[in-house]
């Protein structure tokens, strides 16, 4: 090499990075979503004003104070196969990421050949024959070794932007998990909740059937006296009857939701009967309080519309792959090798040999593929953009609906609450004056089963309010902790640098 020769690769180099400057396609800008104010269903609760901390939306199902319900959620966080399956998507696309970036280096291989060549001994040249003829010898050895490497200079920025995709599509797939998370939490959350619903309906239908055979055997004793009639027994006898005819259908719900935290848990659906059984059967108190924050606070917290705005950048992105694959590409190929017939002499200095070879091509016809190409990706990201906003349209609706649900339904609990203590008066009343003999039995019956009924009610209603708080909790977000990384960022229309771009969440 000549002294000239390393300032003209300079030269090129340099020449080679001020066109790969050049980046094709629409900068990145978050998507502007107007956020009201305030939730128009959140009332006037002094206490609901106040934004909830990030741990307590992380890990809100402590609130509760239940043990139990604390164990199966982590438990389902670490065992849940659909959990580990968004796990997974995570790793892959991070790989993703790698295999992209890898676009931007030169790639690099070697090779190594031996080669043996025998021919059998030719008859003598006829007379005439013309002795500078080439012949092959009868014996050749042949080695070679080489390396060789290739490189595509990104002139227009092709291979930068789908390394911003990639990028924006791992961010996605990790927000995708930790959506999974906050699903999984309310689900157990939910079953649970249910369960418990359940066996407290089976245990009030338990003691509601051991008082109505009291009470048969109280109206039997009283017929035998020749107090009652025939009638009031078998009034009270069909009373027994449907009493115990409630409770198996009962049973069968709360196995099935023993069945359905067993598979969230990722275990057999049987695995935990035995422990869900054996635990008390009580619907645990809400928290007090409703600390639902700002409207503007839901883009930062929830995880779907996180990554619903980074499916957004990464159709963004695409746009400049698309617009780059429609001008001239250059190779460039470089190529040192070692060849002798002795595999002495292999890497002597007399058998090095090396080639550099520049290639340019640019598409002249393809009948539009190239332009509708570019055409499908800005319709993918106007179509990611919508999906975005409406995405978002619907995180306030849910807050909005959750936050109705649970007012409404807090308000039917106090009013069945009294409805109980009143069918409870009503039926002491009711056996005091039937004791005495002021009214019949059927007096009586009425106002068991309204106390029965209200008891029912209210015990539903328990549970409904706590299913309705779950249902905030996620409608906000709750369920996944910013602690294990990447904290929730506010949301801005700054575009990321296209060569430095802000790296994904953990």
């Amino acid at each position: 090499m000549n002294n000239t020769q390393p300032q003209r690769l300079v030269v090129c180099l340099g020449a080679m990075a001020t066109l790969s400057a050049c980046t094709l396609g629409p900068s990145y800008h978050r998507t502007a979503v107007e956020a009201p104010p305030a939730y128009t269903e959140l009332g006037s609760t002094p206490d609901s004003r106040t934004p909830p901390a990030d741990a307590e939306l992380a890990a809100w199902w402590q609130q509760f104070n239940d043990p139990l319900l604390t164990d199966l959620i982590q438990r389902a966080l670490a065992s849940n196969l659909d959990l580990q399956t968004a796990v997974s998507r995570v790793r892959a696309a991070r790989l993703q990421e790698v295999v992209a970036r890898a676009g931007e280096y030169p790639s690099v291989s070697a090779d190594a050949d031996a080669i043996t060549f025998n021919k059998k001994s030719a008859p003598p040249a006829a007379s005439g024959a013309d002795s500078s003829d080439f012949t092959l010898p009868s014996h050749l050895n042949l080695f070679a070794a080489a390396l060789d490497a290739s490189w595509e200079i990104d002139l227009f920025g092709g291979t930068r932007r789908a390394v911003e995709a990639a990028r924006a599509n791992s961010e996605a797939a990790l927000w995708a998990r930790r959506d999974g998370e906050v699903t999984l939490v309310a689900e157990v959350a939910n079953d649970y909740l249910t369960l418990r619903m359940l066996q407290t309906r089976i245990a009030i239908g338990n003691a509601e059937l051991a008082r109505q055979k009291s009470l048969y055997e109280l109206v039997a004793a009283r017929r035998q006296a020749g107090f009652v009639t025939r009638l009031d027994v078998n009034q009270q006898g069909t009373v027994v009857e449907t009493a115990a005819a409630q409770i198996p259908q009962l049973e069968q719900q709360a196995k099935v939701q023993t069945h359905a935290i067993g598979v969230l848990l990722g275990e057999l659906p049987e695995t935990l009967a035995t422990e869900l059984e054996s635990s008390p059967a009580s619907i645990p108190p809400p928290p007090p309080g409703l600390p639902p924050g700002l409207p503007s606070e839901l883009l930062q917290r929830r995880p779907d519309l996180r990554e619903a705005e980074r499916r957004v950048a990464a159709a963004n992105a695409q746009i400049g792959v698309a617009q780059a694959a429609r001008f001239p590409k250059l190779n460039l190929i470089g190529l040192a090798s070692f060849a002798s017939t002795s595999a002495d002499e292999l890497f002597s200095s007399r058998s090095f040999a090396t080639a550099g070879v520049g290639m340019a091509s640019a598409p002249l016809f393809d009948a539009g593929k190239l332009r509708a190409s570019v055409d499908v990706a800005k319709e993918q990201e106007l179509q990611a953009t919508l999906a975005y906003r409406t995405a978002v349209l619907g995180a306030f609706r849910d807050v909005e609906d959750a936050l109705a649900r649970y007012h409404a339904e807090d308000t039917r609990r106090q009013a069945l609450a009294r409805s109980v203590d009143a069918a409870q008066n009503s039926l002491t009343i009711a056996q005091d004056q039937y004791q005495t003999g002021f009214v019949a039995f059927i007096n009586v019956l009425q106002a068991e089963n309204t106390l029965s009924n209200a008891q029912d009610q209210l015990t539903q209603s328990d549970a409904q309010v706590l299913t309705d708080l779950v249902a905030l909790y996620k409608a906000l977000g709750g369920g996944w902790s910013p602690s294990e990384g990447g904290a929730p960022k506010s949301v801005t229309n700054e575009a990321p640098a296209a060569n430095n771009p802000a790296p994904p969440p953990q």
